[in-house]
Order: structure tokens, then sequence, then C-alpha cells
């Protein structure tokens, strides 16, 4: 059984860019461009789910801010991404359980990605 991942990124370039490396890493991803995976969280039942802050229809932060307030999906990890200078504010103020400031390294993804695995 493969580990499933969760990567909601508006940029589509770095959405399949992160896509091929995760999969090439073994790991199953379902890949958006919106929100939408969110809602079907406990179907997918991912080990982590990785977003961009500033997404179209609001922003990851919020999006983490509603999983960590919820009883039900308080237990699975986020992952903000973003090129925002005050990142590591916005995720410790979201509740997120890491983050990853863009541009970023292949080999600081693949870490941080395998922190969870």
């Amino acid at each position: 059984m493969s580990k499933k991942i969760i990567v909601i990124e508006d940029d589509k370039d770095t959405l399949d860019i992160m896509t091929y490396i995760l999969t090439e890493e073994g790991y199953e991803v379902i890949a958006a461009n919106n929100d939408e995976p969110l809602t079907h969280i406990h179907l997918h039942q991912p080990f982590l789910i990785m977003m961009d802050n500033r997404l179209h229809q609001g922003s990851g932060k919020d999006f983490c801010l509603m999983l960590k307030n919820n009883p039900a999906t308080v237990h699975f990890p986020v992952a903000l991404i973003s090129a925002d200078n005050k990142l590591e504010e916005i995720a410790n103020g979201s509740g997120a359980d890491a983050f990853l400031k863009k541009p970023f390294d292949v080999a600081d993804l693949i870490t941080l990605v395998n922190r969870f695995s």
C-alpha cells in the first residue's frame, strides 16, 4: 500500500514538479489546485497535506486552521508552502506541523516529506 499525500498548489508548474518528485519517491500524490481534496480527507487518509499559503479560493493558513480546529481532522499533519517572508510565523499561527519556503530545493522537499512518512 502506497502512502498518500495531498498537495494543493495553484501554480500548475509547481504542482506538476512536486507531483513528479513525490511520485518518483514512491508516494501516491493527490494533486489539486483547489481545496476539493480536503472535503474528502477521510476517504484519502493522507499521511501529510502540503498546501500553498496563497490559493485562488482562500489561504492555506485558513484551511490549516480549519483542519486543526476540527477534532476529526486535527491529526492530519499539514505543511504550508510559500514564498512569503513571514512563512514561519504564518505556519506557527495556523497550527501547521511544518513549512517549506519557495523556491525550495528538491532535497528539502524530500526531507520534509520523509519526516512524516
